[in-house]
């Protein structure tokens, strides 16, 4: 570059030309062996007189005075890091600060209809709902609706009504086997939410879940529907069900990581374990949680009072008496033990029953409370459950594991007539490996069973409401359908979607019995996911009592196998849209009869019972 007639050093930055004084400026700029003698020195005024011109190196000017037609070069001065000041903590924000991020999503101009579910929408509680700013900020409305349609046909154990039958000639035990039934629920639920919850619990939280359900069921037997045979052999039923109806409040955060603790009181969703397999209900309680070590430890201190169930529905009945039935929850989680990636949990619950003072009848008229069984005598008990259970993987193994023991007193069996000592104990494992699509599993479950009703001690295993995730689970037909005992009094093998055979007279509304045959189930599934949309499930699982002394007392008759039979299922589940909103399942289940089962029901006679069902989830 030249400045009047004179080569610059290109050594030299250019920001060197707005330096005082004078004498610096030139010698920095000419340097001594281009500086002419004083006769030819040209006076140059101040540098604050000379204003910069920006100079281009492309310019045809100085493309053509380059040496040897050279690009000029424009080194940088060396850089020392140690000499980089650090950022000033006063320095402002390069950029704009937003209040919350829902604001962002506004500033784009994104907008979503009321009804969309996918996208971000003030009624799903993506962001504040500002008819609530009244009350302060960072108030948030979620609504959802599910429509759960069930489909049902099967074959199950039917008894020739006792009273009447349509049918002339119908003197057998047993009668027609075919049902079918149809179920609509719709659940809607309605949360108010106080808080930021991106990084932290909110500071209040108030739900309300209704349930409506209407349901009808078809037999081919009077009394199956209800115990007077001039109903018929149809019901149709419906039913409106509190399932949630709670206020949670956050009461601390113990961590700058918002370690908290806080309070539910109301009616609420609760799980003891993580397959459901004692006590998972919506009851009414005040319930304590929190969690501590950066979410390393969660607790639960909780107590519950059990609400009555509309029979057909299995829905709560708020119009009902709260049951005399409590159930006192205290556990403990721990992330990450023994191993990363698994989770355990101990867990104590003590279930106390006070339900002697009267008789009660379910809606269609049948004695439930106490049970049609031995003396049918009103009884109260009390037992402890000691729990220890895990969830993760080790490695690439999956695995799922409960054990508890139960420990108590029932103050007077109706099968031994007189006070029983409880000690029963249960044991479940569920281990799967992942195969990229596939996943392969194994299931084991033990439950203890009675080998002596009189003895004065009851060893089954009992739950208080169970409802169990496992070896298929409502495609399995043992644990979806409940299987009643037929000419051993008022009471089921088993319950609708339960694994236990407890001999109770309903699963929702009747006592716990831990005078029963126990059971070992034995089986292998797969869950194969074909595409995004659709995935298969298959399992076969080998199921034997333990014990049959209880069911041989009840019949009256010796019961000399223990096998119960093989239960064998196949369900495919249909996503269309690859999400939760839209879900088919569809499935079909079997049991074929062992010598055990074929002694209580003369299968020989009448083939394997199975069922088929077809379900549609809509979520919004």
């Amino acid at each position: 570059m030249f400045v009047r007639g004179y080569e610059v050093n290109r050594a030299v930055p250019l920001t060197l030309l707005h330096c005082r004084p004078i004498s610096l400026f030139v010698s920095a700029l000419l340097g001594a062996a281009a500086w002419p003698s004083t006769a030819q020195q040209v006076s140059l005024p101040p540098v604050s007189a000379v204003a910069p011109t920006p100079i281009d190196p492309t310019s045809e000017q100085v493309i053509r005075e380059r040496p040897q037609g050279k690009p000029l070069k424009y080194p940088l001065p060396p850089i020392d890091p140690k000499q980089v000041p650090p950022p000033s903590p006063l320095e402002p924000r390069a950029s704009v600060s937003v209040p919350d991020r829902w604001r962002i999503i506004d500033s784009l101009g994104a907008k979503t209809p009321w009804y969309d579910p996918y996208n971000h929408n003030v009624w799903k509680g993506d962001k504040p709902f500002e008819p609530l700013a009244k009350w302060g900020p960072d108030w948030f409305l979620a609504l959802s609706a599910i429509s759960d349609s069930l489909m049902e046909y099967r074959r199950l154990p039917t008894p020739v009504g006792a009273q009447s039958s349509e049918r002339t000639g119908a003197n057998d035990v047993f009668g027609r086997a075919q049902q079918s039934v149809f179920v609509q629920t719709i659940i809607l639920s309605v949360g108010l939410i106080k808080g930021d919850t991106t990084f932290k619990p909110p500071d209040y939280e108030f739900r309300f879940v209704p349930a409506i359900q209407v349901n009808y069921a078809r037999l081919q037997e009077v009394r199956g529907v209800r115990v007077d045979p001039r109903e018929g052999k149809t019901r149709t039923d419906n039913h409106v069900g509190i399932q949630e109806l709670f206020a949670d409040v956050h009461l601390r955060n113990v961590s700058d990581r918002f370690d908290f603790d806080s309070v539910r009181i109301g009616i609420q969703p609760f799980q003891s374990d993580f397959r459901g397999f004692l006590f998972q209900d919506a009851p009414i309680g005040v319930r304590l949680f929190g969690i501590r070590d950066n979410n390393q430890w969660q607790y639960n201190l909780a107590y519950f009072r059990r609400l009555e169930k509309d029979t057909n529905s299995g829905l709560n009945d708020i119009n009902q008496r709260l049951r005399n039935d409590d159930v006192f929850v205290a556990n403990v989680y721990r992330q990450d033990f023994p191993v990363l990636g698994h989770t355990t949990q101990a867990t104590i619950i003590h279930n106390i029953n006070r339900e002697a003072a009267s008789d009660y009848y379910d809606n269609n008229g049948a004695l439930v409370r106490p049970a049609v069984l031995g003396d049918v005598r009103p009884h109260n008990y009390r037992v402890t459950y000691f729990g220890l259970n895990g969830d993760g993987h080790f490695g690439r193994w999956n695995l799922t594991s409960s054990l508890y023991a139960a420990i108590g007193v029932d103050g007077r069996s109706p099968l031994a007539q007189t006070r029983q000592t409880i000690r029963a104990g249960f044991t479940a494992a569920e281990l799967s490996r992942d195969f990229d699509w596939l996943r392969v599993r194994g299931n084991v479950l033990l439950a203890s069973g009675d080998k002596d009703p009189f003895d004065g001690k009851s060893t089954g295993f009992d739950a208080i409401l169970e409802n169990p995730q496992f070896a298929g689970a409502d495609t399995s037909f043992f644990i979806r359908q409940a299987v009643p005992l037929i000419g051993g009094g008022g009471v089921a093998l088993s319950g609708r979607n339960g694994i236990l055979p407890s001999l109770r007279s309903s699963k929702d509304q009747g006592q716990s019995n831990f005078v029963n045959p126990g059971l070992r189930l034995v089986g292998i599934g797969a869950d194969a996911d074909l595409t995004p949309q659709v995935r298969v499930l298959g399992n076969i699982s080998k199921l034997d009592f333990i014990n049959t002394a209880s069911l041989a007392a009840l019949r009256n008759q010796k019961i000399t196998s223990k096998d119960l039979g093989i239960d064998v299922s196949v369900g495919v589940q249909y996503r269309p849209f690859m999400s939760q909103n839209i879900v088919l399942n569809v499935s079909a289940a079997a049991l074929v009869p062992g010598q055990g089962l074929k002694q209580l029901y003369d299968e020989d006679k009448r083939g394997v019972q199975y069922s088929i069902l077809t379900n549609l989830l809509l979520t919004y």
